[in-house]
């Protein structure tokens, strides 16, 4: 039994779901969303709440309630509130410049790096903090991804970008080191 797959998705004001044979697509007042249902999971709506629930009882099809579950509610999360995630930039000269259609990075390297922006994503930069929002958790979080991979931050000086709140580890320095001996 999945703890996530048994609860129940309600909805909020102004979200409409439209469930077909195979599809979900999911509408609210930050825009609309779609995705395809394996065709072992059911997804049932009533009383303004989704249900979702196995067809048949297999390892896999356990499996994927849970997951279903979840995607299904990162849905409804993303069209009613919309997700956000927070990048910091930290180093001497390094800075993120949003152009019409990507976002440019100098972080010491000699060109800039340039990310494109997947469509239903918006870019934003703050002083040294880069905003990336949409209404799809995963492209958010993977574009979020794909710019923290642009420079990682290093754990000598911390000096590259990282997640707003990340611990970096730092190390000691090898004049630190060689000081204790």
């Amino acid at each position: 039994m999945s703890r996530i797959g048994k609860k129940l998705i309600e909805l909020p004001t102004g979200v409409k779901v439209e469930i077909g044979s195979d599809t979900i697509k999911v509408s609210g007042p930050k825009g609309e969303l779609s995705r395809e249902i394996h065709p072992d999971i059911a997804v049932e709506l009533k009383d303004n709440k989704i249900f979702v629930t196995p067809k048949r009882e297999s390892k896999k099809a356990r499996a994927l309630w849970g997951l279903y579950r979840a995607l299904i509610f990162n849905m409804v999360e993303g069209v009613s509130k919309g997700y956000e995630t927070k990048l910091e930039i930290e180093g001497v000269g390094f800075k993120a410049i949003v152009e019409a259609d990507a976002l440019s990075l100098n972080v010491g390297f000699i060109h800039p790096i340039k990310i494109k922006k997947p469509e239903g994503v918006t870019f934003a930069v703050e002083k040294n903090v880069i905003i990336v929002s949409g209404i799809d958790k995963q492209k958010v979080g993977q574009i979020s991804a794909e710019i923290r991979q642009a420079k990682k931050a290093e754990p000598y000086k911390g000096k590259g970008i990282k997640y707003q709140g990340e611990k970096i580890r730092r190390k000691e320095g090898k004049k630190v080191v060689a000081a204790k001996k």
